[in-house]
């Protein structure tokens, strides 16, 4: 496990480590859509899958499972391929390059989700702030789902009837990861599962494609490096966050994950070269604020405690 060889790091260097997955998380959205684009849906999201597992495996390894939790291995393992799944095949199958980017927008709803389960199931405090900031997240999904008309019902549902599937796999991803999230606070004791649970849903990827069927994979020196990057800011992402969250400040991590949907929406943008409207952006704003307010109410009221 290359994590346990690394030399004796600072605190600010780990943190720094640690920010780098969040520029390589924030270009998945561009990534993926450009590998599923070339190799299907499901057969793309497996060579991902695969190659991330490998990566995974080598920086952070496996730990005992003997001195794991059982609910904890499966139930962690059923959310977290859920999560994974859900994301992955939402932009694989959205129709075009601006609706990927849109679907990756509701899935980016998953830090409000996240705090909100954490209130429900983990009784996490919180103060009046959390339901305008979460209101205010809803409503920045729907200025990016208008169409460029900003907050428009029915342009919105015109949007989502277009192409259902993506988009409620977007919104599988949210609630599937805020429901891991709040499981592994309760069941993990620690302990950190990641490769094996990468190498889960690889293997029912590659059950999808050899039952389901997918479109044959053609391999072209293009192809092949779309989908080393793509695995690579997957794989690498959660190698260097998993550095930054055990010797860096989590407090600068956890503040800056935040602003992932904007970074995400900028790169998705220039690597699919798609100009995204103003009132786009504003609706992405909405989302990060929307965010930022709702972990505010929560930090708050723990500081007050």
């Amino acid at each position: 496990m290359l994590i346990k060889l690394l030399p004796p790091m600072t605190r600010p260097i780990a943190t720094m480590i640690g920010l780098t997955a969040i520029l390589l998380w924030s270009s998945n959205v561009g990534l993926i859509r450009t590998v599923t684009a070339d190799f299907g849906a499901i057969g793309g999201a497996a060579l991902i899958y695969s190659i991330a597992t490998v990566i995974l495996f080598f920086s952070i390894g496996l730990p005992k499972l003997s001195t794991v939790p059982k609910a904890y291995i499966i139930g962690g393992s059923v959310l977290f391929v859920a999560c994974e799944l859900c994301f992955s095949l939402s932009i694989g199958f959205s129709q075009n390059s601006r609706q990927a980017i849109e679907v990756a927008m509701v899935n980016y709803l998953w830090p409000t989700f996240t705090l909100i389960f954490a209130i429900i199931f983990n009784q996490v405090k919180s103060n009046w702030l959390i339901v305008p900031s979460f209101i205010l997240a809803l409503l920045g999904i729907c200025w990016v789902l208008g169409g460029g008309e900003g907050f428009n019902a029915v342009q919105m549902l015109n949007n989502i009837q277009k192409n259902p599937l993506s988009y409620s796999l977007a919104l599988g991803a949210v609630l599937s990861w805020a429901a891991y999230c709040s499981f592994t606070v309760k069941k993990a004791k620690g302990s950190n599962l990641v490769t094996l649970f990468f190498c889960l849903a690889t293997i029912v990827l590659w059950i999808k494609y050899l039952t389901i069927g997918g479109q044959p994979l053609y391999f072209t020196s293009d192809n092949i490096l779309n989908l080393i990057m793509a695995a690579a800011a997957l794989g690498l992402g959660y190698g260097v966050w998993n550095i930054g969250i055990i010797y860096g400040n989590m407090t600068i991590l956890a503040g800056a994950s935040y602003f992932t949907p904007v970074l995400s929406a900028l790169f998705a943008a220039m690597i699919l070269n798609t100009p995204l409207s103003l009132v786009f952006w504003k609706g992405v704003g909405m989302v990060t604020l929307g965010a930022i307010l709702c972990w505010m109410s929560t930090s708050t009221t723990k500081a007050n405690i």
